[in-house]
């Protein structure tokens, strides 16, 4: 059996990736690694929590005492586990900087000295590179993050390419788009301005609503990963993306026409701070 560490496995990337591995690779012994946050729950794995090749394991990925052990068990390392959300990151962003990036170094120094890790996969987000005014970001583009959350994500990003680059520890990164499907917390647009919708609620959108973003399926984000674990370079960066860039009004128009909801739910809201106009990427690689 090839042992698998997923970190932060009961949230919304991280659950949909333990039952697709399970499905996908029946040769895989998975471990989920959650310390159950808001975002990250028990029912979002609950048609796989007692599958005889899963085991839950609820901890912190800061505390060394339960994350060493079981990277070190581990031949493969899915470290999806983060605070995600920009809106909360302006609140607090130091719940930021201990999860996404001390609870990086956690993991990495664990593999730096792990007998048996031949993959250990850092999930990073296209918000890394910045807004992009025009064209797509590419892999080697210089990293502008704007708000606490992607600039938390963009160092942990950086980090674990270091303990490539120093120690050979087995790293590739991934940036991925917008993702969005089953699981995903209430509290992120498309999963929040349906339900508002559903029950006539205002559907609060910032600014002009004129910001872009490309929409990626959080089944395909999961195939691609599954690729990059068994094709990919260590020490690469890959981009991952959907090809479905929507600007914000056009999107929230959408799930009010396929719910038949009208048009005057849209409340327009201030825009938050550092919001970023525009994501791209380049998905060549």
């Amino acid at each position: 059996m090839v042992e698998v560490l997923v970190t932060g496995g009961a949230g919304f990337i991280g659950s949909n990736f333990v039952r697709y591995a399970l499905e996908a690779h029946s040769d895989w012994r998975i471990t989920t690694l959650d310390k159950l946050t808001y975002a990250g729950r028990l029912e979002n794995l609950r048609d796989v929590i007692d599958h005889p090749r899963h085991q839950f394991v609820r901890g912190d990925i800061a505390d060394a005492a339960v994350a060493a052990p079981l990277v070190q068990a581990s031949e493969l390392v899915v470290h999806f586990a983060a605070e995600t959300h920009v809106d909360r990151s302006l609140l607090n962003a130091g719940e930021f900087i201990m999860t996404d990036v001390f609870g990086t170094f956690v993991l990495l120094e664990a593999a730096r000295s792990s007998p048996k890790l031949r993959r250990f996969v850092q999930i990073s987000p296209d918000e890394v590179y910045g807004s992009v005014a025009e064209g797509s970001s590419r892999e080697a583009d210089e990293l502008r993050p704007r708000n606490p959350y992607s600039a938390s994500k963009a160092g942990a990003d950086r980090l674990a390419y270091s303990y490539w680059a120093t120690f050979d520890v087995p790293v590739i990164i991934t940036r991925a788009s917008n993702n969005y499907g089953p699981y995903q917390f209430p509290e992120k647009v498309i999963p929040l301005f349906i339900t508002n919708a559903v029950d006539d609620l205002p559907l609060p959108l910032y600014g002009d609503g004129l910001n872009e973003r490309d929409w990626l399926h959080v089944s395909d984000h999961c195939a691609a990963l599954d690729l990059l674990i068994e094709r990919g370079s260590s020490g690469e960066v890959y981009n991952i993306g959907g090809g479905n860039h929507v600007r914000n009004v056009d999107l929230t128009r959408t799930i009010l026409r396929l719910l038949d909801k009208p048009d005057h739910l849209i409340r327009r809201v201030p825009d938050r701070p550092g919001h970023d106009r525009r994501y791209s990427l380049d998905t060549a690689k």
